[in-house]
């Protein structure tokens, strides 16, 4: 089911999204301050190709305080607006039956959408 999921996903509308994060990571690349940003934007896009059968966890190996200051530029640059972008299309989704597990993975892509510092995909 997950690989249909995927396949649905990828072709309606999530290649378009993993797209827009790679190009935005390779601009954010463009300076040195910006590069961990951009490292983390590659990490949604990489999760908005194929959503399906992967999880967003909490990363223990990550340093705690660097990643909440980190979290708290992200969230002023950029990070709230993509993930209203998320809350939108994931409530929209889930107006259907059919759209129900699409909204899920949207709702899924706005908690590493927010804070993406210290989360790990699996």
């Amino acid at each position: 089911m997950k690989t249909i999921g995927n396949i649905i996903w990828f072709v309606f509308g999530g290649f378009m999204i993993a797209i827009e994060y790679f190009i935005a990571g390779l601009l954010m690349m463009l300076t040195i301050i910006g590069i961990p940003f951009g490292i983390q934007v590659m990490k949604m896009g990489m999760l908005a190709i194929w959503p399906f059968g992967h999880k967003v966890v909490e990363d223990e190996t990550s340093s705690g305080c660097l990643s909440f200051v980190m979290n708290i530029i992200w969230i002023i640059v950029g990070g709230f607006w993509i993930a209203l972008t998320h809350l939108f299309w994931g409530i929209l989704f889930c107006i259907t039956i059919v759209g129900i597990p699409f909204g899920k993975q949207h709702f899924k892509l706005i908690r590493l959408a927010l804070v993406p510092f210290g989360k790990r995909i699996e």
